[in-house]
């Protein structure tokens, strides 16, 4: 049966509709805002997977190329595998979801999110987030929603939720969240050094303007009356529990106690093996040790940090790893940086060159290119495994462009500084944060290759233990009380504001206190890194290296592109071979010539004035004659340019045959002495003659 749900946002109206298309699966809806058009399906196996402890979801974004009318690039002409936006979407729709299945359900779960119509007006992302909720909760499988998606940019100075493409292309704060009744549970963004406060308020703005949508899908729901599938939660078995912390709950405290994560792993490994053969009488089910482990383990590392205040390690709550940072690590980077903040480690390079060197991006939206790429790379070495490499996974290019996004706001404009920047950080060590040590070493590398960035940018990852109505914000958290926390708040900024954030949680929501707090606490561990990053560089290096391209602009005539290509690209390439320079042409009649040797650009502009200067009245040439004919000779005063030396100015006699003065290939002084409307030059080699006498 058709259900169908409306609500107005910002005036105008967005629809919920399902029963009408892909009605074999478990729950399926049509969001519709404007003429974008995501539809959202979400299927659950029948029966659990046996013998995991995770449960299996999948999310797909995808963006057909019909929803632009248009058709896709390439040889196949059919999309192929997702984009970077896509990717980033699927685990955007993918975080908030997660947490709020049942523990104890291992059903096989897709939901795919299909762009079917787009009006590059109205942002898709957003819709697929408040549909895949939607699409959970009119279905049996059982989900703790409803969330929304809702996205706030500041434009104008003004903070706006459901903002249109136009308006978020403007803005200098731009997040998206996702939020349920009561609180905010996920959020994604970047801005130009934001004051805490306003994000704060942007938060804000963004869980009242989501509550429509959470009440569209509970009008849904209403209207459905589905039944959701009964799941059995798993129970630790109390006895268990009971006993293997009565006998051992010293050895959890001491074991926390260890700093270095893997003495730390090797310490628990060991225990776990005591443990197993100290019961080896009871016969105890692996799987339920294990369990049992895990949260004796997690307990005990919350139990220290809410009661005593004290960290893994010993660290207290706001206290920063010490941090290590290195410039010019590599000589034949343009520029690099090994940044170290406890176990966490990445040697960030920056590497220079030109608009030749941009990505090319296919979108919905059009063609665009990308001036500034950021690559993140986690081998399993950082972690100390083995195991096959693979091309960069969805946690890859989520990190990648968090930290991409963290960076962006600093860079110079493309007048001030006219290259192409690629930053690729390769985590070589793992405990904690990566994402924010590539921030931080990207920050360096940018540095050490003469970026002139606006001011330097440091990021920190902030935890929460929270136990009934009190918490407590971790600064700089590791691994584990990532794992045991229930929260990950990554928070980037210069000293004047923030230019990233990104949040999960694994509880119901997070508070406006709780906010507060973290972010504050955030911001004072950003200045404590930026001091510390300030030991190596402190500003941007005031020369490029000596590896990197050199760029020079000039102008010329757009009307003379012509004459610089040539016939075939033929005096282009003359120019790139005789000079060894890289030289891209605007439309606009702009030209960059690029090289790592200075005299090579030298040469390349020369030739290109040759090309494209005009002749002057009144100015001396030495040109070269062309071709004689009985009236006068053609003489070529500089390449792709010819004047006429008539006959009556050859010489101050009278000449009666050119030929008896001027032969091919000649090289004659000759003046400028007319250049008419139609741009045709007239030489004089008798007024040069005249003014030798003198």
């Amino acid at each position: 049966m058709k259900k169908y749900c409306k609500v107005e946002v910002a005036g105008c109206e967005v629809s919920f509709e399902s029963g009408k298309i892909a009605k074999q699966a478990n729950g399926a809806v049509m969001v519709r805002k404007g003429d974008t058009m995501v539809l959202v399906t979400a299927v659950a196996a029948r029966k659990g997977r046996e013998g995991i402890d995770f449960f299996p979801l999948t999310v797909d974004y995808q963006e057909k190329t019909y929803a632009a009318g248009k058709i896709p690039g390439g040889f196949f002409k059919r999309e192929g595998r997702l984009s970077d936006r896509e990717t980033l979407t699927s685990r955007l729709i993918d975080r908030p979801l997660r947490p709020m299945f049942p523990k104890g359900f291992t059903c096989e779960t897709q939901i795919i999110a299909t762009v079917m119509s787009t009006d590059n007006v109205n942002d898709p992302a957003i819709l697929a987030l408040s549909g895949a909720s939607a699409a959970l909760m009119i279905s049996d499988i059982p989900f703790g929603g409803p969330v929304a998606g809702v996205r706030v940019v500041r434009f104008e100075g003004e903070l706006i939720a459901n903002p249109t493409f136009a308006q978020i292309d403007e803005s200098d704060l731009d997040v998206t969240m996702a939020c349920s009744r009561d609180a905010v549970v996920m959020v994604e963004g970047g801005a130009q050094e934001i004051d805490e406060q306003v994000m704060l308020e942007a938060l804000e703005l963004g869980l009242k303007a989501a509550q429509p949508f959470i009440d569209a899908q509970l009008e849904m729901v209403s209207q459905v009356g589905i039944e959701k599938r009964e799941v059995v939660t798993p129970v630790l078995n109390e006895n268990l529990v009971a006993l293997v912390n009565e006998r051992f709950a010293d050895r959890f405290e001491e074991g926390i106690k260890v700093a270095d994560k893997l003495e730390r792993q090797d310490y628990f490994s060991t225990l776990k093996d005591e443990i197993r053969a100290r019961l080896a009488d009871m016969e105890i089910p692996d799987d339920d040790l294990g369990e049992v482990f895990e949260d004796l383990l997690g307990s005990a590392i919350r139990r220290q940090i809410s009661t005593e205040g004290v960290r893994i390690g010993g660290r207290k709550v706001d206290e920063i790893r010490d941090i290590a940072t290195e410039v010019s690590l590599l000589p034949r980077a343009h520029g690099s940086a090994l940044f170290t903040r406890g176990e966490t480690q990445a040697i960030v390079t920056a590497t220079l060159g030109t608009s030749v060197d941009e990505q090319r991006i296919d979108s919905l939206r059009g063609n665009t290119f990308n001036s500034f790429m950021l690559h993140y790379n986690f081998p399993p070495y950082s972690v100390g495994e083995a195991r096959f490499l693979r091309g960069p996974g969805r946690r890859e290019i989520g990190h990648g462009t968090l930290a991409r996004r963290a960076l962006k706001a600093v860079l110079p404009s493309a007048e001030q500084f006219p290259y192409t920047i690629r930053i690729v950080s390769d985590i070589t060590e793992s405990n904690g944060s990566s994402s924010m040590a590539s921030v931080c070493g990207g920050t360096l590398a940018l540095m050490d290759a003469g970026v002139p960035i606006k001011a330097p940018v440091a990021g920190i990852a902030m935890g929460l233990v929270q136990e009934g109505d009190q918490f407590i914000v971790l600064s700089d958290i590791l691994g584990d009380e990532d794992h045991v926390g229930d929260m990950d708040f990554k928070v980037t900024g210069t000293k004047d504001g923030i230019t990233a954030i990104q949040m999960d949680i694994k509880i119901t929501g997070i508070s406006r206190e709780i906010m507060a707090k973290a972010l504050a606490q955030a911001k004072a561990g950003r200045l404590h890194i930026l001091g510390k990053m300030e030991e190596s560089l402190t500003a941007p290096r005031p020369e490029l290296s000596d590896y990197a391209p050199r760029i020079m602009t000039i102008r010329i005539d757009p009307d003379k592109i012509r004459d610089v290509i040539g016939p075939g690209g033929k005096n282009i390439r003359a120019i790139t071979e005789k000079s060894g320079a890289k030289i891209d042409i605007d439309d606009s009649g702009e030209i960059k010539i690029a090289s790592v040797d200075g005299q090579a650009s030298e040469i390349a502009i020369a030739l290109i004035r040759d090309l494209t200067q005009e002749a002057e009245v009144g100015k001396v040439y030495l040109g070269t004659v062309q071709r004689i004919m009985d009236f006068g000779a053609f003489v070529q005063i500089f390449p792709g340019t010819d004047g006429l030396l008539h006959v009556s100015q050859i010489a101050e006699e009278r000449v009666r045959d050119v030929r008896d003065y001027l032969k091919e290939g000649d090289e004659v002084m000759v003046k400028v002495i007319e250049v008419d409307r139609q741009g045709k030059i007239r030489l004089s080699r008798k007024e040069i003659l005249r003014d030798e006498k003198k």
